[in-house]
């Protein structure tokens, strides 16, 4: 297999790395509150809204009760999910959210790069707008990363997404 690593990614170095075969969508655990993004999103709720970090950090972020609340301390407060919401902000309580997309630890991601170019949250996380209950729906796997960026004519060099130890 020729390496593709460090070289501008061409036809013949898409196609010699495969990477690994992922089965998607892949269902996660429930999360700790029932939580719809397709509800939020239809009442004008924005992904930048409950992951505020995307344009600013190399993490986006996951909302806390208290954040939640913000909004839930007047709008469906008597559902017994937001209940239980609201007495976990009020114990100071984490929120532990269940996480979806996640990459390796050898892999760099950072969220304020891409949505700085210019990039849809939809483009690596899918239709997450239309979903009541999510699940990973798209490969974050290196060669969806590698084609992405060569569609967009970006950079495959091997230290953007990766601590070379240099």
């Amino acid at each position: 297999m020729t390496a593709v690593c460090c070289w501008p990614l061409t036809a013949v170095a898409q196609t010699s790395y495969q990477g690994q075969i992922e089965k998607l969508p892949v269902k996660v655990a429930p999360q700790p509150i029932p939580f719809s993004h397709k509800i939020h999103s239809r009442a004008g709720v924005k992904c930048l809204d409950c992951h505020s970090g995307a344009t600013r950090r190399e993490r986006a972020g996951l909302p806390t009760a208290a954040q939640c609340m913000l909004c839930h301390a007047t709008v469906a407060k008597d559902r017994p999910a937001i209940q239980e919401l609201s007495s976990l902000a009020e114990r100071g309580g984490e929120l532990r959210w269940v996480r979806i997309y996640q990459v390796p630890d050898f892999v760099f991601f950072s969220h304020v790069n891409h949505t700085g170019a210019g990039e849809q949250c939809s483009t690596c996380h899918g239709a997450v707008q239309e979903r009541d209950v999510l699940a990973r729906e798209v490969s974050t796997s290196m060669i969806v990363c590698m084609n992405c960026h060569a569609q967009r004519q970006v950079s495959n060099e091997c230290f953007l997404c990766h601590d070379l130890g240099q």
